[in-house]
């Protein structure tokens, strides 16, 4: 049975998608910034959530599901330059501290709450274009999936590097991940480096990004979660970044489309023609290959 019921937490109202046969559950805030701040299944939460974080409204939260848009990363010096002009914007963009709109709940054949960010002013200081950004969060068989659409509504040529920044819970940070890549860039050094199947994140300070991967998915098992969890994303998600703060019980799996600062490099943008939208999906789920 599929329900999303609204109920209020810290002044935000929190939609709640449930599936009772699986005793899972989406918890989203879209008036902070469409994040998802909970998802569990067979009674298990996935996720990582600072409440004080969550509650202050001038902070980033850590945990849940930040959406990165219009860029994932940051920029030198927190600028870049477009058609001759500079802007700045920080890190990770704007969307994940703006109220998105509700737009529709759906409850036939799944649990469903789509949601909507629009240009206005604000996001034209730092990013000159016309955009309609649509998620549909999805709850269906304990598997959470994110439709996502972004639209230019203008003339010009409109860029984006977007991407997600899960909090993952877990006490451990040396995991081992199931994925076709074979090489990783680590931030903390500057180097690239080969990838045997782990990365050991305690003690890095910077993340880590792993290269050269042609499926698009990666699956993780941290201690304590009874199955490995499954990431699937559409291919304008090129890369994975792996990322934690210390004595903090977290891991942040992080699909994206570019590498850091890649409104400045300009190597891997994706372009959205005047007019046109890109459609694709981020999903994860319980279960999967258990990593080797």
């Amino acid at each position: 049975m599929y329900q999303v019921n609204v109920e209020m937490d810290s002044n935000y109202q929190i939609y709640v998608l449930k599936d009772t046969d699986t005793d899972s559950w989406v918890k989203v805030a879209p008036e902070r910034g469409g994040i998802i701040l909970s998802y569990g299944v067979a009674g298990d939460e996935f996720l990582y959530l600072n409440e004080e974080t969550f509650i202050n409204p001038d902070a980033n939260v850590r945990g849940g599901i930040p959406i990165l848009f219009p860029i994932s990363g940051q920029l030198s010096n927190g600028t870049y330059v477009w058609e001759g002009e500079t802007y700045s914007m920080k890190n990770h963009g704007f969307a994940r501290n703006l109220p998105w709109e509700v737009v529709e709940i759906d409850t036939t054949n799944r649990a469903a709450l789509t949601i909507r960010l629009a240009s206005n002013e604000q996001t034209r200081v730092s990013y000159p274009f016309d955009f309609e950004v649509i998620f549909t969060y999805s709850l269906e068989n304990g598997k959470l999936t994110i439709d996502q659409e972004y639209k230019n509504k203008g003339d010009r040529s409109m860029p984006i590097s977007a991407g997600f920044h899960p909090y993952f819970k877990t006490s451990g940070k040396h995991l081992s991940y199931t994925t076709d890549a074979t090489r990783y860039y680590d931030y903390n050094d500057g180097v690239e480096k080969e990838f045997t199947g782990s990365v050991d994140l305690t003690n890095l300070k910077e993340s880590v990004l792993l290269l050269n991967s042609s499926q698009p998915n990666i699956s993780f098992q941290p201690p304590g979660q009874k199955k490995p969890i499954t990431l699937r994303y559409g291919s304008s998600f090129k890369y994975v970044v792996l990322w934690t703060e210390k004595d903090k019980e977290f891991i942040c799996v992080e699909p994206w489309m570019a590498k850091n600062d890649e409104f400045n490099r300009g190597e891997e943008l994706v372009i959205i023609q005047g007019g046109d939208s890109l459609k694709t999906v981020f999903s994860m789920e319980s279960g999967g290959r258990m990593p080797l």
